[in-house]
């Protein structure tokens, strides 16, 4: 509240709270700046996992959003109607709680007077923070989100960088079946009970059955579990694959109970969570040839302004960092790069009126642009509007360490470990 006006149309916004009435987006605009009114910086908020039970991935989306940040103030700033404004990275804890990612965006937007937003790691959070997007009329972009729910009801001001979890998971089975030898005949699937989760393992689902895999068990359960009777129940019907729906931390605690069961299929495949440093330095030697599939790779041939190659990308980020890039940092850290080419065509400085953000949403919803991450081309409408749904899967397992592309929907890629030794 820098000056005498904004402080009582501040004040004047509380007492209607206070008083049970609901301020839209135009009595908002009014207690903010107008275009180019908020000095040098822009703006954006992020609200982010970073404690409770998905911190892990909440910090690794945090870094990639920061690199960007970091990226763009060392060359100068975002230009935008021949000036350059730097940028400021404001983050909320959600705890990991989708009720108080929806009040920290809130607050993000209201409090701090944001230009824009990027969204958290897990997809149930981004649910929550889809409609206080939409109210103030404030657009977001998710650098991590992969839940199809975020886009089947076609969210206005929100747009996601990876591709949704049902277009990728299902040709993971596909993929294990072409390249496997002997030839796996069935599957088992199981997943946590939340949005992104139980997502991939529908998708795991669809695959199988795609791929004439007897399905042995299709089930979820619930997030808090102790997996080591679930495994073992899967240990009876003996399938050759298992594909689990789960964020990091499940994940490890799925590998550790097979150990303990001493139950190891022929395949294991995880999608996400394989692909972040901390599951192979959790499990160490045990996350040997552990499937998963990511979207991106720093060996893949695009480069941008920006970043440079994803090779340099990579490079840059492991020097920060001390720990690669898996694909939710890259995709965080584009999520910048996207908003950076919108707000350049805006060509409005920092501290953006409601009209600006409106005009900035749907320049966002234009985007079709090469980037170090691939092509960015948001769907328009249909059940997976605003999501970018042109990057390919492709599959990696853990080798000596490491992920190694092992296959991908054009055909193989490299050495495919299987069976699973665990």
């Amino acid at each position: 509240m820098n000056d005498g006006l904004r402080r009582r149309d501040f004040l004047k916004y509380a007492s209607m709270l206070a008083g049970g009435s609901v301020a839209g987006p135009a009595a908002l605009a009014a207690c903010s700046t107008g275009g180019g009114g908020g000095g040098g910086t822009f703006k954006i908020g992020a609200v982010l996992e970073l404690s409770g039970a998905d911190s892990a991935g909440g910090q690794l989306a945090k870094r990639g959003y920061q690199f960007w940040v970091d990226t763009v103030n060392a060359a100068g700033g975002i230009s935008a109607g021949g000036k350059k404004y730097k940028v400021q990275l404001l983050t909320q804890d959600c705890q990991s709680q989708p009720s108080v990612g929806a009040d920290a965006a809130s607050r993000l937007i209201t409090q701090q007077n944001v230009d824009a937003m990027f969204g958290s790691y897990t997809s149930g959070v981004q649910l929550a923070m889809n409609p206080i997007c939409a109210k103030y009329q404030v657009p977001c972009i998710a650098g991590s989100a992969e839940s199809p729910a975020n886009w089947n009801p076609n969210p206005a001001f929100t747009y996601g960088i990876i591709p949704s979890v049902d277009l990728t998971a299902n040709e993971a089975l596909k993929m294990i079946v072409q390249n496997a030898t002997p030839q796996p005949t069935s599957a088992a699937i199981v997943g946590a009970n939340e949005p992104f989760s139980k997502d991939a393992a529908a998708g795991f689902a669809k695959g199988a059955k795609e791929a004439g895999l007897k399905i042995t068990h299709n089930s979820l359960f619930p997030p808090t579990a102790d997996l080591t009777p679930i495994v073992s129940s899967l240990a009876s019907q003996k399938p050759d694959i298992i594909g689990v729906g789960g964020h990091d931390t499940i994940l490890i605690n799925f590998v550790k109970a097979c150990k303990s069961v001493k139950f190891f299929p022929k395949a294991l495949i995880m999608h996400y969570g394989v692909t972040e440093p901390s599951f192979a330095t959790a499990l160490k030697k045990d996350a040997e040839g552990v499937l998963g599939l990511v979207d991106w790779t720093p060996d893949m041939p695009y480069k941008d302004n920006v970043f440079g190659t994803a090779a340099q990308f990579a490079q840059k980020y492991q020097a920060k960092y001390h720990t690669a890039p898996d694909y939710t940092g890259a995709g965080c850290a584009v999520s910048g790069e996207v908003l950076q080419l919108a707000l350049a065509k805006l060509g409005k400085g920092p501290g953006l009126s409601q009209g600006d953000r409106v005009k900035l949403n749907q320049l966002i919803a234009q985007t079709d642009a090469t980037t170090f991450y691939g092509h960015v081309k948001f769907d328009s409408s249909g059940t997976h509007s605003h999501d970018n749904t042109a990057p390919p899967p492709l599959l990696v397992q853990i080798q000596h360490g490491g992920l190694a592309p092992v296959a991908s929907a054009s055909g193989k890629q490299g050495n495919f470990m299987y069976p699973w030794q665990g």
